[in-house]
C-alpha cells in the first residue's frame, strides 16, 4: 500500500468518525444537553456549537465568520500541498501520519462551517435538530461547528492567592469542549512536537563543508 493510499485511508476514517459523531449529537441531543459518560462527573458529552475559532472566539459577525471559513479553506489547501509534497519527498511515516491527522481534522470542521447551515435547522428548547431540514438555520459558509466532548478533570479549583491577577479565583481544568476533528488536529500537532527531530531531521555538514 502506497503512502498516498495510507494517508487517504487515515483521512477518510477520521472524517467518517468525526461526521458520524457530529450528526448523531446534532440530531439526538437538544442544544446544551449533557450526558455523563459511565456516570463520571468529569467525563461528559455536552452538545454545543462553535460559531468561530477555538474556545468559541468570534469576530466580525457574519462577515468575520465568512472570512474565517475562507481562511480555513486556504489553510487546508496549504496542508494538502504539504502532505503531497512530503509524500513525493519520501518523508518519514510519522510526519505523513501527523499531516494526515491535521488535514482530516481541519477538513472535518470545514465541512461544518461550509455545509451545516444549509442542511440543519436549529430548534429551540428540547426539540432536536433535523438533518436536511426545509427550514435551515444558515447559509453556505455560515455553518456552526458541532462540539461535544467535555472533560473537566478539576472543577472549582482555586488559584493560590500569591499568583498575580488570578490569585484567589476559581478555575476549571480542562474547560474546553471539543470534537473528533479537534482531537485529530491536536494529536497531529503533538506528534510533530514530540518527534520533531525525527520528522524534521537536520542535514549534518561534514568538516570540509564547514571549512569551505
Amino acid at each position: 500500500m502506497s503512502q498516498l493510499t495510507k494517508s487517504i485511508l487515515i483521512i477518510t476514517v477520521v472524517l467518517l468518525i468525526d461526521q458520524i459523531v457530529k450528526i448523531y449529537i446534532k440530531t439526538h441531543f437538544y442544544y446544551g444537553e449533557t450526558v455523563h459518560i459511565l456516570g463520571l462527573d468529569w467525563a461528559r458529552l455536552q452538545f454545543v456549537e462553535n460559531n468561530g475559532m477555538a474556545w468559541g472566539t468570534e469576530f466580525g459577525g457574519r462577515t468575520g465568520k465568512l472570512f474565517l471559513t475562507i481562511f480555513r479553506l486556504f489553510a487546508i489547501t496549504g496542508i494538502a500541498f504539504w502532505l503531497v509534497n512530503s509524500i513525493k519527498k519520501n518523508a518519514s511515516k510519522i510526519l505523513l501520519f501527523a499531516i494526515a491527522l491535521i488535514f482530516a481534522g481541519a477538513l472535518g470542521n470545514i465541512i461544518d462551517s461550509v455545509f451545516y447551515g444549509i442542511i440543519f435547522d436549529t430548534p429551540g428548547g428540547r426539540d432536536l435538530a433535523t438533518l436536511f431540514a426545509d427550514d435551515n438555520y444558515g447559509t453556505l459558509f455560515h455553518g456552526k461547528v458541532v462540539d461535544m466532548f467535555y472533560f473537566p478533570f478539576i472543577q472549582n479549583g482555586m488559584f493560590p492567592s500569591w499568583i498575580p491577577f488570578v490569585g484567589g479565583e476559581t478555575f476549571t481544568f480542562f474547560n474546553a469542549i471539543f470534537n473528533v476533528a479537534d482531537f485529530a488536529i491536536s494529536c497531529g500537532v503533538g506528534i510533530l512536537i514530540v518527534f520533531n527531530k525525527t520528522v524534521f531531521p537536520k542535514e549534518e555538514k561534514t568538516v570540509s563543508e564547514v571549512i569551505d
